[in-house]
């Protein structure tokens, strides 16, 4: 994968003729120094800005019944808004990837921004199911930006070789903030009303509008960029971000990595939002381990996002780590769910241990970006996380259909049958991945 780096100017001090286009300077402006001060700031930025609507997200399962009694909704109608987040949220990961790659982040993540900023505001303002469904929608869109785009700028703002540990390390920083974002939140409800809880958030999107608008930036514009930024031989927008995605689409290592780590991830998510703490209580353990539970799940998801980078760089390899990672994250899984007997402590670092090996799925992003050019890193990303959540949401929704009304451990244990199965299917899928680790000299 190529990073974006300024390229040198002439012995006579006179500028390369790429960084005399007017162009450049508009949108790159000058001084942009790949890893230097600015890159780490704005990359910080862009962090605040994934862990602030991560805690959004993870706020509605907490205001979610205060909503329901405020609107007088029923709970299939607040079910029914969540899954329309998902999906679109998924729908708009195809397309934020190639929009970033086809326009850069400047002015695209601080729209993305103003978009969650909305949602916030018109979640305080639900009344009714339109205005639910409509705050869900325009947050989906806006956080679309959110993930993708933070490793986006790691891709564009830092070396090649850092890009895979970039992205780890916002993973962690997200899975920390679900990890103490619902307690927090929870915490705050006993304080102010939902309405304001949410105003708050909308007014911390205000802040960061005004800081994305001021601060982030495109590294300097190299002549490849600058054609890009220009609209040089650039083809329309819709046919060129369809050609873009199906540029990666027929990269056998992009679909393969977005397999292994969708069904990483999404046996994550299901497990540790859903499925652990149900199977738990199905064992006899009460109501208030869940919260335990789904914790753990997230701080294990912390430690492991970087920590499968690190060792990734360390042996210069992806598909090992990668694969056996999901391996081990298919007996974990098998433990929590098939363990005839097991006490609370056994299952908090069962569930733990989900989450740690899941961070093996953040390979899979960075397999995607060093098999692509770096024109399309954001598009490689995008399909990765959109498949992420597609995978989670169908683990969340199938079982939940093959379960009876008041499900016993046996049945959570044939229901969930499938998530081991898929979990070892996607390390098989991870053995045929290409190698893209650059071989040390």
């Amino acid at each position: 994968m190529a990073s974006t780096a300024p390229a040198p100017t002439s012995g006579t001090g006179d500028e390369p003729e790429y960084k005399k286009h007017p162009g450049a300077r508009m949108l790159h402006g000058p001084h942009r120094t790949i890893g230097g001060v600015e890159a780490w700031l704005i990359w910080g930025l862009c962090t605040a800005f994934v862990v602030w609507l991560f805690s959004i997200q993870t706020g509605y399962a907490v205001v979610s019944p205060e909503i329901q009694k405020s609107a007088s909704l029923t709970v299939a109608q607040i079910g029914l808004a969540g899954s329309i987040y998902t999906w679109a949220f998924a729908l708009g990961q195809f397309f934020s990837g190639a929009l970033l790659d086809r326009f850069g982040s400047r002015p695209l993540l601080a729209i993305a921004v103003a978009f969650v900023t909305a949602g916030a505001f018109l979640y305080a303002q639900t009344t009714g199911m339109a205005t639910l469904i409509a705050a869900q929608i325009v947050l989906a869109v806006g956080s679309s930006f959110g993930f993708v785009g933070a490793g986006y700028i790691g891709g564009q703002w830092f070396p090649a070789a850092r890009y895979g540990l970039m992205f780890g390390l916002v993973q962690s920083l997200a899975s920390l903030g679900s990890a103490f974002g619902q307690p927090a939140i929870s915490w705050q409800l006993q304080r102010v009303s939902w309405q304001q809880l949410l105003n708050g958030f909308g007014a911390g999107g205000l802040l960061l509008i005004v800081l994305f608008a001021l601060l982030v930036r495109n590294p300097t514009a190299g002549p490849a960029q600058l054609a890009q930024a220009t609209g040089a031989a650039r083809p329309p927008l819709v046919p060129g971000i369809f050609r873009d995605l199906g540029t990666c689409f027929r990269n056998r290592n992009v679909v393969l990595s977005a397999l292994l780590a969708g069904v990483s991830f999404g046996s994550m998510l299901a497990m540790g939002v859903l499925w652990g703490p149900r199977v738990m209580e199905a064992r006899g353990a009460g109501t208030s381990l869940a919260a335990v539970l789904t914790a753990m799940s997230w701080l294990g998801l912390a430690v492991g996002a970087p920590l499968f980078n690190l060792l990734s760089d360390h042996w210069n390899n992806r598909r090992v780590p990668a694969v056996v990672g999901v391996l081990l994250q298919a007996v974990a899984v098998g433990l929590l769910v098939y363990l005839p007997r097991e006490t609370n402590s056994v299952s908090v670092v069962t569930m733990f241990c989900v989450g740690l090996f899941a961070g093996a799925h953040m390979l899979g992003f960075t397999v995607a970006g060093e098999s692509v050019p770096g024109k399309l890193v954001g598009s490689s990303a995008a399909i990765v996380n959109g498949v992420c959540f597609i995978i989670g949401g169908l683990l969340q929704a199938v079982p939940s259909k093959l379960l009876p009304g008041s499900p016993s451990l046996t049945d959570y244990g044939h229901a969930l049958l499938m998530m081991p199965i898929l979990l070892v299917l996607g390390a098989l899928a991870g053995l045929f991945i290409k190698e893209t680790a650059t071989p040390r000299s």
